[in-house]
């Protein structure tokens, strides 16, 4: 990850901190606002609102009467974040696309692109030109520039550490992955930073998802591999080469056997079962085996389908080992099924929940779905973004002082 160096006096900046972090949560405020939410004097909040309208971070309201909310006395000031003061970038590059989103300082999109990959046909400089160019070309659908940006965050399928960087896979996999993001997007923005993409759906989660609230779950993307994003202790858990949640250790839970997700696990019971004629009377006997896809076989289970249902049993009976893994390890009090899979994985969810294993001793995680969808990296990767960038706003070259940007620049 890159970022600024801090510039601002430990006082001064808890004080602009404290008040920032108010004003960003917040929609239109009085100083008497902010000295009832944080602890500062009047004229210290005064002072710190006059110098974050300066850096460009705050805007100043018409006043209670201009709106037609006051009438007497002297009308209180009125100040609201300046969510249009730069941009944010949020890139899902995922293993067959790269999808970038362009959001303000409050997190709402302005523009999307999504561009497909050949994996096949990838390689570390094809990624990383690639994401360049569906990032350029969602600034522009922005009608924005590089200098705009104040964050950028990347997600990609492969462990990352601290600094943003990929441990060595034996067949160059998470080279490919993530060849050094960081280093690709350092010119474009102050602050970037790169995450594994189930550590960005734990973001999502918890931002916006089913895990608000929650300090200890696991977000589980579910779709054709698992992978485990695990947020414990009201913190994202990355470990030492950023492989905490790698599901390779799947290959050796009985039961489970892989780290094969819940799409294929549908897909393969369901075709060994019509191939052992186990369904009779059922209408997912009646799918050619060539035709079948995880959300066909979810749908007729959802509709009541006893061949369907039989295989989301099957299904949901590993993703309670999975579950109970988790729990047992990590004693979280939620389990997240997430990414496009989840809108149709209740009846798998219903069929592990009334398997999980009542000897686990701890009390057993909750199975929930997402509302969030497929494009839930996304969301997590412009949550993460515009955190970063809220962390250390205070610093960045935009937001300066006019007398700063001055000694910065030798006038």
């Amino acid at each position: 990850m890159t970022d600024a160096t801090p510039s601002v006096p430990s006082l001064r900046r808890h004080s602009l901190d404290a008040v920032l972090a108010y004003a960003w949560d917040a929609e239109a405020f009085t100083a008497s606002d902010v000295m009832a939410a944080v602890a500062l004097t009047r004229s210290t909040t005064i002072d710190v609102l006059d110098e974050l309208v300066v850096r460009g971070l705050l805007i100043e309201m018409p006043n209670a009467r201009a709106v037609g909310e006051y009438s007497k006395g002297r009308p209180a000031r009125r100040f609201a974040l300046r969510a249009d003061a730069g941009l944010v970038v949020g890139v899902d590059a995922g293993r067959g696309h790269i999808t970038a989103t362009v959001a303000d300082l409050r997190g709402v999109p302005v523009a999307t692109s999504r561009l497909s990959i050949d994996p096949e046909r990838d390689s570390p400089e094809r990624r990383r030109r690639a994401a360049e160019k569906v990032v350029d070309a969602t600034l522009t659908r922005a009608r924005a520039t590089r200098d705009d940006l104040v964050a950028v965050c990347v997600g990609v399928p492969a462990p990352v550490d601290r600094s943003g960087r990929s441990p060595i896979h034996h067949d160059g996999f998470w080279q490919r992955m993530n060849p050094d993001f960081v280093d690709t997007f350092a010119p474009w923005a102050p602050v970037v930073r790169v995450e594994n993409d189930a550590s960005l759906a734990a973001v999502a989660e918890h931002a916006e998802g089913a895990a608000v609230g929650y300090d200890d779950f696991v977000a589980l993307l579910a779709g054709e591999r698992f992978g485990a994003g695990l947020w414990l202790d009201g913190r994202l858990l990355r470990g030492a080469h950023g492989g905490a949640g790698e599901t390779v250790a799947f290959d050796r839970v009985e039961g489970v056997g892989s780290a094969y997700g819940l799409a294929p696990r549908c897909v393969d019971a369901a075709r060994a079962a019509i191939a052992a004629e186990t369904l009779p009377g059922s209408t997912l006997a009646e799918v050619p085996p060539d035709d079948l896809d995880a959300k066909r076989v979810l749908d007729l289970a959802a509709s009541g389908d006893p061949g369907a249902l039989a295989v989301a049993a099957e299904v949901g009976g590993q993703l309670a080992i999975v579950t109970g893994l988790l729990g047992s390890l990590f004693d979280v009090r939620r389990v997240v099924i997430s990414g496009a899979i989840a809108a149709g994985a209740g009846p798998i969810i219903a069929a592990a929940a009334e398997a999980l294993p009542a000897a686990l001793h701890l009390p057993p995680p909750e199975i929930v779905a997402s509302p969030l969808g497929a494009d839930i990296v996304s969301i997590g990767a412009v949550a993460a973004a515009l955190e970063s960038a809220r962390a250390r706003a205070i610093d960045l070259e935009a937001f300066r002082l006019p007398a700063e940007r001055a000694r910065a620049s030798g006038a």
